[in-house]
């Protein structure tokens, strides 16, 4: 019924991958947007909630609310800007740290099962053409 419809299908899409993800992130008690915005943390250590905000494309009420939740969890910590006392910026803990690798290969491994049923070039294909489009769209 929807067949042409962007909205429809990328929704539907996205229900599927949340799923999928969430499975990945379970044994780390996370949910997707907080384990994907924590690996953006371990490899950006110090931005700002805004700057994460916006490297994620996020709203800043969404990143406050996963960042609270990665704090309630003890895997990030706040601190005071240099610039500007009321700014702070985002850091892993040691518990975050340990669990980096951990982390990415569960994404990895998500990745590589989609690969596999979609085949490489349509899964690098489709991601670069929902990059385009959502880029597009801003």
């Amino acid at each position: 019924m929807f067949d042409h419809c962007l909205y429809f299908n990328t929704a539907s899409l996205a229900r599927q991958l949340e799923s999928e993800w969430a499975q990945a992130f379970k044994p780390f008690d996370l949910t997707p947007p907080q384990a994907f915005l924590l690996r953006a943390i371990l490899d950006r250590p110090g931005l700002t909630q805004c700057e994460f905000a916006d490297a994620m494309t996020i709203s800043r009420p969404t990143a406050t609310r996963a960042l609270d939740g990665l704090k309630e969890k003890g895997l990030i910590e706040r601190r005071s800007t240099e610039r500007d006392g009321r700014e702070q910026a985002i850091y892993p803990t040691a518990p975050a740290i340990a669990m980096h690798s951990s982390l990415n290969e569960a994404s990895v491994q998500v990745s590589k099962r989609l690969k596999k049923l979609l085949g490489p070039d349509v899964f690098a294909d489709t991601v670069t053409k929902i990059r385009d489009v959502r880029s597009a769209l801003k």
